[in-house]
């Protein structure tokens, strides 16, 4: 990850530094700011893609056009073909790319022409431009100047706190030009086939997430994994182990007390042969870090809380005793195959618009989780799930076909890889457990007991009449509200509304967002 602020307008450099700096964890590597014709550009580097200072930004090309970019362009070597005889590239990272082909064919073209996981502000002539990538993995928001009025983006909204106003996630797929949003990629807008064979939306499957992880592996810092032993991280490893020519680094976290998916990962690390670790994290330690990871998260939903707690202090780990700087992780497979709750979708066209939904939303919750989770230790998050071309392949399917016809939850995605011994049946078949339960139901547990130490049911129902968005329902919902409310005041519009199950459908008129109060949770969770 990167991290970068540009404000377009009148501020004050000492302010700016001050909240330039809340974001150095992104990117430790290398510190700048550039003051433009108008306004200020700064950024803070980890270096992935030439890590010699030649890949420092912000890129300043011979017209003058400036670009700070957080990203990784994976078709970045075949574009520069079509430039190397005519721009004068500075080094051999993939962002430098961005700068020749906007100077040549303008904003739209540019973004219909990358693929990868960015965010970037260009600046030429005075003139601003920002884009970000179509599912929101690269996190970028905007706010106006309190001085001027004018726009400033930075990569989280900590760098434009107190500096803007009405400061608002950028939306995926859109860039920004001449003062608008404009729309290049909408995954709603994904048309559905008819239905097909299935062995050929298997091999579809197949090769078109084969080839995500295969880009991902691109770096020139060390690679690592994020393994849970449930069926998505496991594929991604066992993907990249047939790519690689050397055992792969895989990482799991658990509690102390009565892990849940530790010993899944295990057996997926022995039978990759990876180089295998486990973190163990108490509930002391937990409590200890739920303050600091709602200010790295920016949020106040309980999944997300949840979840981001063993992932955040895994990536703790990675940072503080390997020598790893890019994560690869399992994200966006739920949206796209379904969730333990879209097996009650009341038809294939419902079924659709919920992944439609749920995909269009990710940059709000997990996407959002992974990004603050892995960068706020300096770590890259690449998220193969989330490659263009396979969630174009995807939503294409036929819902019918998508549908959990099978009583197997993600049949389609376990049979594209029922073959060439990617994983043990034990793994590839073994049901879905709720990711935020994952690290050991006694964690949610121990938050909800904490919670209900704290507040009262009286405290409940003022919290209803107090926060009129985002309105707390629980006990744990409220005490996450409240920290949020300590470092994001009046902040909470950033979050659109709580992660829940669908509760039109039977049987997900539920409480809690976890999979576990759902009646078809089943054994996942052993």
């Amino acid at each position: 990850m990167c991290g970068f602020s540009v404000f377009t307008g009148i501020v004050d450099k000492e302010e700016f530094e001050v909240k330039f700096d809340l974001i150095a964890h992104r990117g430790p590597d290398q510190r700048a700011i550039h003051s433009l014709k108008d306004g200020l550009m700064g950024f803070h580097r980890l270096a992935i893609m030439d890590l010699t200072d030649a890949g420092s930004q912000p890129f300043i090309s011979k017209a003058k056009t400036h670009l700070v970019c957080n990203g990784e362009i994976y078709n970045h070597r075949l574009l520069k073909t079509d430039y190397i005889e005519r721009y004068d590239f500075q080094s051999d990272s993939d962002c430098e790319v961005i700068i020749p082909i906007f100077e040549e064919y303008g904003i739209e073209k540019l973004l219909l022409s990358l693929d990868g996981e960015f965010a970037f502000v260009i600046e030429q002539d005075g003139k601003f431009f920002a884009g970000r990538d179509p599912i929101g993995i690269r996190p970028l928001f905007y706010g106006y100047g309190v001085e001027d009025g004018k726009i400033a983006f930075a990569s989280e909204v900590k760098a434009l706190q107190e500096l803007c106003s009405d400061i608002k996630p950028f939306p995926p797929g859109h860039y920004y030009a001449d003062g608008k949003f404009v729309s290049y990629f909408d995954v709603r807008e994904i048309k559905t086939r008819k239905e097909e064979d299935l062995e050929a939306v298997y091999k579809g499957i197949h090769d078109h997430l084969v080839e995500g992880v295969k880009k991902r592996l691109d770096a020139d810092a060390p690679v690592g994994f994020l393994l849970s032993g449930g069926l998505d991280s496991s594929l991604v490893c066992a993907i990249a182990a047939k790519l690689s020519d050397k055992p792969i680094k895989t990482f799991a976290v658990g509690i102390d007390t009565n892990p849940i998916d530790l010993k899944y990962a295990r057996i997926v690390a022995d039978f990759l042969g990876s180089e295998h670790h486990e973190i163990i994290f108490t509930k002391e330690e937990a409590f200890a870090h739920l303050s600091e990871l709602v200010h790295k998260l920016e949020t106040w939903d309980i999944t997300t809380i949840r979840a981001s707690m063993g992932m955040s202090l895994v990536c703790k780990y990675i940072r503080e005793k390997t020598d790893v700087k890019v994560v690869l992780t399992g994200e966006v497979s739920d949206e796209l195959f379904g969730y333990k709750y879209t097996d009650f979708a009341p038809s294939a066209i419902e079924f659709q618009k919920e992944a439609q939904k749920r995909v269009h939303e990710l940059y709000l919750y997990d996407v959002l989780r992974a990004d603050r989770s892995i960068s706020s230790h300096s770590l890259e998050a690449r998220v193969p799930f989330s490659d263009k071309a396979f969630i174009e392949y995807v939503m294409g399917i036929a819902p019918e076909q998508k549908m959990n016809w099978s009583g197997e939850g993600k049949y389609l995605l376990r049979k594209a890889f029922d073959h060439s011994e990617y994983l043990p049946d034990e793994i590839l078949w073994r049901e879905k457990a709720a990711f935020s339960d994952a690290v050991g139901h006694d964690m949610v547990d121990w938050l909800k007991a904490l919670a209900e130490d704290k507040y009262s049911d009286s405290d409940v129902a003022q919290a209803r009449e107090k926060y009129e968005h985002g309105t707390p329902f629980t006990k744990e919902s409220l005490m996450y509200r409240e920290i949020f409310e300590t470092h994001f005041p009046d902040k909470a519009h950033l979050i659109k509304d709580f992660w829940m199950p669908n509760k039109e459908w039977e049987n997900c008129q539920v409480d809690d967002p976890s999979a576990r109060v759902l009646p078809n949770y089943g054994d996942s969770g052993k």
